[in-house]
Order: structure tokens, then C-alpha cells, then sequence
């Protein structure tokens, strides 16, 4: 497994979803205004307290998401 010491998760900071250093930034809201796409700079200009880092994290903690393997459930005839 990859490390992500940038993703942080905990139960009392937005439900325990994927968060960026212990912040209330998601990782979910960071994919998203990239594949709505914002830049990085523009990201960075938007979430000061943000680095080039977290947003780069945040891509590569998605991207490994994605590689996982999924088996759907087979319904069983009624």
C-alpha cells in the first residue's frame, strides 16, 4: 500500500471522511474542483493554507482508490 501521510481521517473532523492533514478539506473537494477544472494555482489561491503537496496527495490517494477491485453481488433469483 502506497503512504499517504497527508490523508488524515478522523471521526470527529467531517465524519471521519479522507481529510488533508487533520484539516476540515476534504480529499473528495480537492478531486473535485480538479475535475471541474481549477488548477492548482488556482486551488492554492482559493485555500491558502493549502500546499502544492495536498493537492498532489489528494490525486494520488484517488487515483489508488480506483485501482481497487470491485466484485458486485449477484442478486439470487426470487
Amino acid at each position: 500500500m502506497q503512504r499517504f501521510d497527508r490523508i488524515t481521517f478522523d471521526s470527529t473532523i467531517k465524519g471521519g471522511r479522507a481529510c488533508i492533514r487533520g484539516m476540515r478539506i476534504t480529499v473528495s473537494l480537492i478531486v473535485n474542483l480538479v475535475a471541474n477544472g481549477m488548477s492548482q494555482d488556482e486551488i492554492l489561491d482559493a485555500y491558502p493554507y493549502l500546499e502544492r503537496e495536498d493537492i498532489q496527495q489528494s490525486l494520488q490517494y484517488a487515483a489508488w482508490l480506483a485501482e481497487e477491485s470491485v466484485y458486485p453481488l449477484e442478486l439470487a433469483a426470487a
